[in-house]
């Protein structure tokens, strides 16, 4: 093969999820239906949020970006998948390989920013109610918003770019449904202990920052719920919380397995399962968890319904 882009290898074969051919039409079922739950739930959320003025706050803008990343998120990764189950050799070119996974890296940084900052406007909301018009202004929500896709775009461009310095001289056959960082590395033919280094330092930074500020913020607001004088409201708040939490600890959780450890090839079968959580699960869980399950939700719901059986 010719030399594309300092690589030997002009295109990469996806393995999928499992080999078991017994499973491949179970699984593109369920999975088909995981991602149509994903879409219309993404969908039906950023749709909702911009139609409805009364949704127009600092929690539903930050709302309304999550389902756009996510929707997004999803689709970069998804469709592949469902390939693998339908198709003997699932065949990726080297530089479409290169760009599932610069998307990649790029809507799981904004994600894991976004998660950030909802945590970071409950905690100004329940913890600082009286300073929270002028602490979440829109131009500050602005910036968050902008922040997070400046981390996304420049994490995205270090992952992306030292894999583009590996040479790939033989291997093309990557055990995993999508173009991932430890997989390609696995395939180098070429030192990868700078990889590694930088996916520690970076991958640390995106995972374990984020992580600490979430948990801290959520730690103020349970305090503070304790501290509510109604039972009502303290078990409504618990209950919100607790979802959210489990939301984020899933994702991060499934993160921090995956990239926080040094490569190996026996841990590629566990990293696929684990995967399967922070891109697949969790896109299609956040519109459940953080909106459909808010009151504000279902009214605004009620109010577009109610309208039209009127009409």
């Amino acid at each position: 093969m010719g030399l594309e882009n300092g690589s030997l290898v002009t295109e990469f074969i996806l393995l999928g999820l499992t080999n078991d051919p017994d499973l491949q039409l179970p699984l593109f079922l369920l999975f088909l239906l995981i991602y149509t739950t994903t879409a219309v739930g993404n969908l039906a959320l950023i749709t909702l949020i911009a139609l409805n003025s009364h949704l127009h706050t600092p929690m539903y803008f930050f709302l309304l970006n999550l389902s756009c990343i996510d929707l997004c998120y999803s689709s970069v990764i998804t469709p592949k998948m469902l390939m693998n189950f339908l198709v003997r050799k699932n065949i990726i070119s080297y530089m479409g390989c290169m760009t599932q996974l610069y998307f990649f890296c790029f809507f799981a940084i904004c994600e894991c920013c976004v998660l950030t900052s909802m945590a970071y406007d409950r905690y100004v909301a329940i913890c600082n109610p009286l300073l929270y018009n002028i602490t979440m202004s829109p131009k500050v929500c602005s910036y968050l918003m902008l922040g997070s896709y400046i981390m996304g775009f420049s994490g995205a461009m270090i992952h992306t770019g030292c894999i583009l310095r590996l040479t790939f001289c033989d291997r093309n056959i990557i055990n995993h449904y999508f173009c991932d960082l430890f997989p390609l590395l696995q395939l180098s033919c070429t030192s990868t202990y700078a990889n590694e280094i930088e996916i520690l330092i970076v991958g640390g930074k995106d995972i374990i920052v984020p992580s600490v500020i979430i948990f801290t913020s959520y730690g103020f607001i349970l305090s503070n719920i304790l501290q509510m004088r109604s039972t009502a409201g303290m078990s409504k708040a618990f209950s919100t919380c607790s979802s959210h939490i489990l939301a984020v600890s899933l994702f991060f959780g499934s993160c921090a397995f995956m990239y926080l450890q040094p490569s190996s090839p026996g841990s590629m079968d566990q990293g696929k399962v684990s995967s399967v959580f922070y891109t697949i699960v969790v896109p299609m869980m956040n519109p459940l968890i953080y909106s459909f399950r808010n009151k504000d939700v279902k009214i605004a719901l009620r109010k577009i319904f109610g309208k039209r059986r009127f009409s």
